[in-house]
């Protein structure tokens, strides 16, 4: 008989436009690898007020939140591909809005979660409701991902409403641990007392281990699923370890309670996989051409316009770059923040130091993301500074595909690196990469085999291990062409595939 899943999440890129970063594609593929196992699968996410709008209403779920009768829909949506086995549903409540990342999560700088966490509240107990009105049939497992979902854990433990969630096994992945979701406890709109302001509840549960007078969701998470999961076996290992930054990134506070976990034998390290079927193919010789192309498109969109000087400055260094190519090409895609990119903004002589070894070369480096506004606008006077540096300040799927196929070499030199999706999806383009030796990038990358790897054990000795590497790794491309085609054709052959991480969560995770 057919096992029965549901997965519980804030993003699932298996549907258009609900994607910010690694987790949508998680949600999108280990699910299709479940169904590939003849199991069946019920992902659900919210609507952020929009995803519902051309779906299949299935029906109203009604439940109790902050003291009042609430009542969501949910909807049946389809996705871009259909698998035999999965169905996708939203939940709608017109609480649970758009925000302006990625029309789904919302920026609150004076009080951090404010808004998600209300939004991602009246999701969970919605989902639970949904749940406990079987309208996704009996799940025997729940896999929830990040701190959005980990409410579901509160109402199995605490809330006399939802007892059928307590005969079900639940799952919790972190896919970035240093996004906690931590809320008061109480006296404030945002807070678990105003959500559930009739439920008893066990403290010690919910406590932040700093502020003890809030709710930290993440460790909620951990604290309370049968099973916790981290997306590679040695960032599990990073996490069990304080933090020290910028030298080390660890377990965030929470380095006590995954130690617990672990002892209690709920703790499983299990890389994720990537897709190596049904991909979306780009065509050589497209990248500087499909880079103008995003240029005079985005110069046409409104919410563009603060940017259009700097857009015609980046659509000039192009245009000379399609008369001129270069003779090396690196590339970046990644979401601008502290942790793809810290290195180089806190230290802009370690990005400038490998303009410069490029510019040596007639090589260029290509940047394309969106994300923290001192982040974009770093990135933006450097642009301005070096002619070799091109920074796409925007997003696009078909300028992604042409920058993993036809750059030479792929950089990445996150803080810390809970898994990488980025690494694996160049390598399946035979684009070596250059990172940090850290986290999921070290179970990823052979350095000199398969790609290149920096590390040193201070903040001095990564940052001066950057440039010393790229030098190493320049001078290679530029002089022993035949041992870099080797190194290109083994990162091509390597394969990271779902179908081997799910036989693991089988095994560690789901105990099926």
């Amino acid at each position: 008989m057919p096992s029965n899943f549901l997965f519980v999440a804030a993003e699932n890129d298996a549907i258009l436009d609900c994607k910010a970063g690694g987790m949508g594609d998680v949600v999108r593929d280990v699910p299709r690898a479940i169904a590939e196992r003849g199991d069946q699968v019920s992902i659900v996410v919210p609507s952020y007020s929009r995803l519902h709008q051309k779906g299949e209403y299935i029906g109203a779920v009604a439940f109790l939140f902050a003291g009042t009768s609430y009542e969501a829909e949910l909807y049946k949506v389809k996705p871009k591909k259909e698998f035999p086995g999965i169905v996708h549903y939203v939940l709608h409540h017109p609480e649970i809005t758009a925000g302006q990342i990625a029309h789904m999560y919302h920026h609150d700088p004076e009080e951090p979660f404010y808004n998600d966490a209300i939004k991602f509240a009246i999701f969970c107990t919605g989902v639970a409701g949904a749940i406990q009105e079987s309208r996704f049939g009996n799940p025997d497992v729940i896999h929830l991902h990040d701190w959005h979902t980990s409410l579901l854990l509160f109402l199995r433990e605490f809330h006399p409403d939802y007892n059928a969630l307590k005969a079900i096994r639940f799952v919790y992945s972190i896919h970035n641990l240093a996004i906690q979701g931590i809320r008061p406890l109480r006296d404030n709109p945002s807070s678990l007392q105003a959500w559930f302001p009739d439920c008893s509840y066990e403290l010690g549960a919910l406590q932040d281990p700093r502020y003890t007078d809030c709710i930290n969701l993440m460790a909620l998470g951990i604290r309370k699923a049968d099973a916790v999961h981290t997306v590679s076996p040695s960032y599990m290992e990073d996490i069990l370890k304080p933090s020290k930054p910028p030298e080390f990134i660890g377990g965030e506070g929470l380095e006590k309670d995954l130690v617990a976990a672990r002892n209690e034998n709920r703790l499983f390290g299990i890389l994720n996989g990537c897709n190596y079927k049904n991909i979306r193919t780009a065509t050589t010789g497209k990248l500087f051409t499909n880079t103008i192309s995003e240029i005079f498109r985005w110069l046409q969109m409104e919410d563009k316009k603060y940017k259009a000087d700097f857009l015609a400055h980046t659509g000039e260094k192009v245009l000379r770059l399609m008369e001129s190519p270069p003779a090396m090409i690196c590339a970046s895609v990644a979401r601008l923040t502290e942790q793809k990119f810290y290195f180089f903004k806190n230290d802009p002589h370690s990005l400038e130091e490998i303009l410069s070894v490029l510019q040596e070369v007639n090589g260029i480096y290509m940047l394309l993301g969106t994300g923290a506004p001192d982040y974009e606008e770093f990135f933006r006077e450097v642009s301005y500074a070096y002619p070799n540096f091109i920074f796409t300040n925007a997003q696009s799927e078909d300028l992604i595909d042409s920058m993993y196929l036809e750059a030479d070499l792929y950089l990445m030199p996150s803080l810390f690196e809970p898994c990488g999706i980025s690494q694996m999806l160049a390598m399946r383009n035979g684009n070596p990469c250059f990172a940090h030796a850290t986290g999921g990038l070290k179970d990823t990358i052979r350095h000199m085999e398969t790609g290149f790897l920096f590390e040193g054990e201070s903040y001095e000795e990564k940052i001066t291990a950057i440039g010393r590497t790229f030098k190493e790794v320049t001078d290679l491309f530029l002089n022993e062409q035949e041992r870099w085609q080797k190194i290109k054709k083994a990162a091509a052959k390597e394969r990271f595939t779902w179908s081997s991480s799910v036989e693991e969560y089988y095994k560690e995770l789901y105990q099926l």
